[in-house]
C-alpha cells in the first residue's frame, strides 16, 4: 500500500488492517480451491479482503501439473486484488515450487506434512527465504497426540503448524501449549467454538470458511467483548473532539488509498462516524434526504476504510478508502471530473509518472502504433527486450563511473523504460513490485 499524506493533515484518528504486524489473534479466511470455480474464488477473496479478515489462506494440494499451474494462476490473480497477507497451501515437488509460491505474492507457503518427500528442499527454502515463511499443515486426528511430529518439522526449519481436524479437550490444549511453535487452527466452526480456539496458548489465529455468508466483523466485536485481543476498527479520538459545523457535522474528503485520487466530499454526524468505525464501510449523513447513508448499500459501490486522518484544526476528516466501482452518482470514478481552470504543469509524483508510463507501454502492446519503438521491441520478442535491458544496464554502470550525474540520469531513465517494457511483456505490474518491496520490508 502507498499512503499519501497531504499538507497539514495529522494522523490523529487512525487504524490499520491486516498483517502479522498486528497484535492479537487473527481470523484467517480459508478457501479450498480444489472444487471451486475461479470466479467463486476471486469473489470470496475480495469479500474477505474487504470485510475484515486478517489474512487469507488459499490451498490446493493436487499433484498433477495442470491443476498446480491452474491454481498458481489463480493465486497470482488473487494477489493482485487483495492487500491482506495471503498464505498458500501447495504440493511441493522441488525447491522452485516454494520460490514460485512466494514470488506469486504469498506471504507464506503451507506444505502438507504427510506430502513432504524431500526434507532437504524445506531446509534449503527456510535458509533462503527465512524460517517464518513456511508452515506445515498437520492432521491432529482429534487431540493431537502425535506431537513428536513437531520435532521433525522444527529440524526442517518450519516455523509454525496449521492444525486441522481437532477435538477441543484439555489434552489438546496442553499438547499445543507445551509445544514451542506457532499454531493456526483450521476449522469450519461447525462443532468447535471460535472463542475457545482463540484462547488456546500459542494459537496465532483460526483459519475458517465459516464467514462465507456471514458478517465477519460481528464475530470480531463479540470476541472483543469476551476479552480476546483481535483487530477491530477503532478511533484514537472521540467524535466530541471534532470541531463541527452549525449542523453538527464534519466534512470528509475521500481519497483512493493507493493513488491518492480525490473521489468525493461528504459529511458525517456522530451516528455516521460511529457506524463507519464499527463496520469499516464509509457511512455519511445525507443532508438532502436527512438520513444515514452507507455508501454502496444501493449501488454496491462500497468504500472500505483504510485510514481516517483529521486536519490541524480538527474540523475536516481525510478518509483513505478502497473504492468499489464509481464514487460519483454519475458513474464517474471521481466526483471531480469537470475541469474549470487548468494550467499546464509537469507531474513530478514519481509513482504517478512510472504508472502512467507503464500504462502507455501497455496501450502500445494492445493497440500497436506504426513507427513505435515500443512496438518494435514487442514485435521482436522477449530475447530482444532482454538484450536491450542488458545493454541499458551496462550503460548505466559506465555512466555511474563518470563524474557527470547528468549522463547517469539519462541512462537510468533509459533503463527504467526498457525495464517497464520487460514488465509488460511478462505481465508484471507496479503493484506487484510494490507488494514485493512491502513484503521484504
Amino acid at each position: 500500500m502507498i499512503a499519501v499524506y497531504m499538507g497539514c493533515f495529522l494522523q490523529k484518528a487512525h487504524y490499520k488492517i491486516g498483517g502479522d504486524l498486528m497484535a492479537g489473534k487473527k481470523i484467517i479466511a480459508y478457501i479450498n480451491t480444489e472444487n471451486e470455480a475461479k470466479g467463486s474464488v476471486l469473489r470470496l477473496a475480495e469479500k474477505y479482503n474487504n470485510e475484515g479478515a486478517d489474512q487469507l489462506y488459499l490451498y490446493n494440494y493436487a499433484k498433477d501439473d495442470f491443476s498446480r499451474e491452474t491454481f498458481m494462476a489463480i493465486v497470482r490473480e488473487v494477489a493482485h486484488m487483495i492487500d491482506i497477507p495471503m498464505m498458500v497451501g501447495f504440493y511441493v515437488k522441488r525447491f522452485e515450487d516454494i520460490k514460485k509460491v512466494l514470488y506469486s505474492g504469498a506471504s507464506r507457503i503451507v506444505v502438507r506434512e504427510e506430502l513432504i518427500e524431500d526434507e532437504k528442499i524445506i531446509k534449503d527454502a527456510t535458509q533462503r527465504f527465512g524460517t517464518d515463511k513456511i508452515f506445515a499443515e498437520v492432521d491432529a486426528k482429534g487431540e493431537f497426540k502425535n506431537i513428536s511430529v513437531l520435532s521433525k518439522l522444527k529440524k526442517m526449519g518450519i516455523y509454525g503448524v496449521v492444525l486441522k481436524h481437532i477435538v477441543i479437550s484439555n489434552k489438546l490444549k496442553n499438547n499445543i501449549s507445551d509445544a514451542d511453535m506457532t499454531f493456526i487452527v483450521r476449522d469450519s466452526l461447525v462443532r468447535n467454538d471460535l472463542a475457545e480456539l482463540m484462547e488456546i496458548e500459542h494459537v496465532l489465529g483460526v483459519a475458517t470458511n465459516h464467514f462465507e455468508n456471514k458478517v465477519l466483523m460481528r464475530a470480531k466485536y463479540a470476541l472483543k467483548e469476551k476479552g480476546i485481543d483481535v483487530e477491530t476498527y477503532k478511533s484514537f479520538l472521540d467524535f466530541s473532539d471534532f470541531k463541527l459545523n452549525s449542523d453538527g457535522m464534519i466534512p470528509v474528503v475521500v481519497q483512493d488509498y493507493k493513488t491518492g485520487e480525490v473521489l468525493m466530499v461528504a459529511y458525517m454526524n456522530e451516528e455516521a462516524y460511529n457506524h463507519t468505525i464499527e463496520t469499516g464501510r464509509m457511512t455519511y449523513w445525507s443532508r438532502s434526504r436527512d438520513e444515514l447513508w452507507c455508501k454502496g448499500d444501493t449501488s454496491g459501490h462500497y468504500q472500505y476504510v483504510k485510514s481516517l486522518t483529521i486536519d490541524c484544526d480538527n474540523d475536516t476528516l481525510l478518509a483513505k478508502v478502497h473504492q468499489i466501482g464509481a464514487a460519483c452518482h454519475t458513474g464517474n470514478r471521481s466526483c471531480f471530473f469537470t475541469t474549470i481552470m487548468k494550467r499546464e504543469c509537469v507531474d513530478s509524483n514519481p509513482f504517478t509518472v512510472l504508472e502512467d508510463t507503464y500504462h502507455t507501454i501497455i496501450d502500445r502492446r494492445q493497440k500497436p502504433k506504426e513507427g513505435s519503438y515500443t512496438n518494435y521491441l514487442f514485435d521482436n520478442g522477449l530475447d530482444k527486450i532482454l538484450k536491450k535491458c542488458g545493454e541499458e544496464a551496462t550503460e548505466m554502470v559506465i555512466a555511474a563511473k563518470n563524474p557527470d550525474s547528468e549522463e547517469l540520469k539519462y541512462e537510468i531513465s533509459d533503463f527504467l523504460y526498457h525495464m517497464m517494457v520487460l514488465m509488460a511483456e511478462c505481465d508484471v505490474t507496479w503493484d506487484d513490485i510494490v507488494k514485493e518491496l512491502v513484503n521484504r520490508k
